[in-house]
């Protein structure tokens, strides 16, 4: 198999001569010793409190925050605290999570990668769940600082590397053959305490993808995977799968011939984007909700990861060179977009008509499993390799597109905060605003439970209890603007390669 790096060794070594670092509180802001004991460290009042479980607007609230910790909920004028913040006509939600983000594209974009994290905070996510890439051991360390509080960004859960077969197309991945090195790649994901196991279908054999399911499950890891064209969901689902990342795979399913596509792309017959295509252009809503009540029966999860294949899809109609956005993205990073674009691009007519009805039929999934009982997470694929997708603002365009497809605000920012948090067992630290909680917040000037393009309006973020208003966030974005200019310039000025 192919082993960790000298780097992810260490680290794991590290990592089991000590405890697991706490997760949920950030060093108190201010030193209490002179401190009026009775007094908080933040409130924010006057304010309109988003129930995200119930859907109720609480209107005129204190929201009282210290050492972290959301420590009252109380009509207006009852908090008493060292820094307040006036909250009259705006909404209060929780922070939010993008349950599907990547750090990647080699040793040398390990800066670029990091200036990703204040993208996220400055647009209200405060917590990122990292869905592997080939900076396992930088991500790792990013993810203990944070909750160390040395280092500034969203709480980050982690797979660290993930599991493939021999030959796989993806770098930094844990590359096993047979069950004996299966069985060491699991040992050594459990050393470094990762946070779930991401298994992917590109070059690991079927056997071995179902054993490796199980093999989590029985260590009580949390697992998520894509999921091989040559397997049911009943299947992966029965197996112990957590979370179906990426909604295509859900397609397949909702086909009379399921059985058909499942054993040509076994027997190499059907290409997976053909099996796509067959899938969506064969797809029966009432097979597809019974398929997903039963996944649902199972506990399995799905992140749709909708606006990334939305920007792909339809990179005939919109061109995104001159997109705002890709100030704040390396040219390093930037440079691995072009992979997907040149693809695309040498679509013809036909590839491209399918590629548009794959995805609609993919984004109209929503409701069904919505109303099958499946627990739909948000996440957005953000990060190296993914064109034009942006980290942190993407959270707000995958938000647009559950709205746009059928679901309620209300469902779509429960996805983003209550189920994502649940799925990872945080869902007593985290995801609404309750006292105990940890304080993550964005206050906004808008109702999104009216309109989710309000959680685009951010007035200011809470970042396990640590207060940041506009200047703040702006602040952070003008310093990763100006550092991504920097090495455009040097970029730039090199020589090209010969």
């Amino acid at each position: 198999m192919r082993f960790l790096t000298p780097a992810l060794l260490l680290l794991a070594a590290l990592l089991a001569g000590c405890a697991h670092p706490p997760r949920a509180e950030s060093p108190a802001a201010v030193d209490r010793a002179d401190a009026n004991p009775a007094m908080v460290e933040l409130a924010i009042v006057d304010t309109t409190v988003v129930d995200v479980r119930s859907g109720a607007l609480l209107a005129h609230r204190d929201v009282s925050v210290d050492h972290g910790r959301i420590v009252a909920i109380e009509p207006a004028g009852a908090a008493s605290a060292r820094r307040t913040v006036d909250g009259a006509g705006r909404f209060l939600i929780p922070g939010l999570w993008d349950m599907h983000v990547h750090f990647g594209g080699g040793e040398a974009l390990v800066d670029e990668n990091r200036d990703l994290l204040p993208l996220y905070v400055a647009h209200g996510v405060t917590t990122v769940r990292d869905a592997a890439g080939d900076l396992s051991g930088h991500v790792l360390q990013w993810r203990d600082q944070i909750a160390r509080g040395e280092l500034q960004g969203p709480t980050l859960y982690t797979s660290g590397p993930k599991i493939e077969g021999k030959g796989s197309i993806w770098p930094g991945d844990l590359e096993v053959a047979n069950q004996a090195e299966l069985d060491a790649a699991l040992d050594q994901l459990q050393a470094l305490h990762v946070d779930f196991v991401k298994i992917t279908d590109n070059a690991l054999p079927t056997p071995l993808f179902e054993a490796a399911l199980r093999g989590a499950r029985r260590r009580g890891m949390v697992t998520s995977a894509h999921i091989p064209m040559s397997l049911s969901l009943d299947a992966v689902a029965a197996d112990g799968l957590g979370s179906i990342e990426h909604m295509g795979y859900a397609l397949k399913s909702g086909s009379p011939r399921e059985d058909e596509i499942s054993a040509r792309s076994a027997d190499g017959t059907l290409a997976y984007r053909d099996a796509l295509t067959l899938a969506a252009d064969t797809f029966d809503e009432t097979r597809a909700l019974a398929a997903y009540r039963r996944l649902a029966a199972h506990g399995t999860a799905i992140t749709p990861t909708l606006y990334g294949s939305r920007v792909t899809a339809y990179l005939d109609q919109v061109d995104h060179r001159g997109d705002d956005f890709l100030a704040y993205i390396g040219p390093g990073l930037k440079a691995t977009y072009n992979w997907r674009v040149e693809r695309a691009a040498r679509d013809d007519a036909a590839a491209i008509a399918a590629r548009h009805r794959v995805y609609e039929r993919s984004a109209s999934l929503l409701p069904l499993l919505q109303r099958a009982g499946v627990t739909v997470l948000i996440g957005t694929d953000v990060g190296f390799l993914n064109s034009y997708n942006y980290p942190g603002i993407g959270l707000h365009d995958e938000m647009r597109e559950y709205v746009r497809y059928g679901l309620t605000p209300l469902q779509t920012l429960q996805s983003a905060t209550l189920r994502n948090a649940g799925f990872l067992g945080h869902g007593d630290e985290s995801g609404e605003i309750a006292v105990g909680k940890v304080a993550d917040l964005v206050l906004l000037d808008a109702d999104p439970l009216q309109d989710i393009e309000a959680t685009r309006r951010i007035q200011a973020v809470v970042l396990k209890g640590d207060y940041l208003d506009r200047a703040a966030l702006d602040a952070l974005l003008e310093q990763v603007r100006a550092r991504t200019a920097q090495r455009e310039a040097t970029y730039r000025a090199q020589p090209p390669a010969p």
